[in-house]
């Protein structure tokens, strides 16, 4: 991690490379954009938050970073947005679909409404598509690319998020290993990363209308506090070469959680907690 550290010219793992990073105007996506710039890549950063993302890149640096309004579950903005990469700097190297919401977390499925329900997925899964498919459409006459998707453990186990959030985890990781099958014939690279639970300005909310549910967040991995940062770090290693030889994958931030029943066998951790 390079915890905001300047990068030296020699390390720069970017160089040369184009980014565009949805909801990159605050949280984990703001720490995507800042250490890939840090890394050498231009960046796009899209959002709907307008004054932040423009805020975000007069931190970086204009020459760095640029900004531009994007409603990620309209079609015809992922469009104009990843246009407007190409008419600025040429290509795309690297797209991050990074824009989610958390949505209304209601315990009980017969209080869950369809509009809600559907909100959620909207942000969450069609807007992915929308972006990994204007992504893959600039990046298949290149014949390169990496395409990563912000998952979440809600991706790969139930019982931890809302059953919209749930659900729009698990099909953004399905798409991801469905696409990485299609794109690897032009050399496209995609992926996913799913971190554990991080308080950011999305999720607190939900933190502070349901404190009871968040005080005792349990992984495996002890001594240990996932951050943002640990994210943007993910993401730049699938964003540059040292990746090359991997696709379809889902890198899982999560502590060990979803690699063990803490419950039960020759580990358990419940009994002394």
């Amino acid at each position: 991690m390079d915890n905001g550290v300047e990068v030296s010219g020699a390390t720069h793992r970017l160089a040369g490379k184009v980014a565009l990073v949805t909801g990159g105007a605050r949280g984990i996506g703001e720490s995507i954009a800042k250490l890939f710039t840090k890394h050498g890549a231009k960046v796009i950063i899209v959002d709907i938050l307008d004054d932040l993302g423009h805020a975000v890149c007069e931190k970086i640096g204009l020459g760095m970073a640029s900004f531009i309004h994007c409603d990620v579950c309209v079609e015809s903005e992922i469009e104009k947005a990843v246009n407007f990469t190409m008419e600025k700097h040429g290509k795309l190297d690297i797209m991050v679909n990074n824009a989610a919401i958390a949505g209304e977390l209601k315990l009980s499925i017969l209080e869950n409404e369809e509009s809600d329900f559907e909100r959620v997925l909207r942000v969450n899964v069609t807007g992915v598509f929308f972006g990994t498919k204007h992504a893959a459409r600039v990046m298949i006459p290149n014949r390169s690319g990496s395409i990563i998707t912000i998952g979440s453990i809600c991706s790969t186990v139930g019982g931890v998020g809302s059953h919209a959030y749930t659900t729009s985890k698990h099909a953004v990781l399905g798409l991801t290993k469905n696409v990485a099958a299609e794109l690897g014939e032009f050399g496209i690279r995609v992926n996913c990363v799913s971190p554990h639970f991080i308080p950011t300005p999305a999720t607190l909310p939900i933190v502070e209308k349901h404190p009871k549910l968040y005080t005792n967040v349990y992984h495996n991995l002890k001594g240990v506090v996932l951050t943002e940062q640990d994210v943007a770090d993910a993401c730049l290693f699938l964003a540059s070469d040292e990746s090359k030889f991997i696709s379809g994958e889902n890198i899982a931030l999560d502590g060990g959680f979803t690699a063990i029943n803490p419950s039960f066998g020759l580990f358990s951790r419940l009994q002394s907690t």
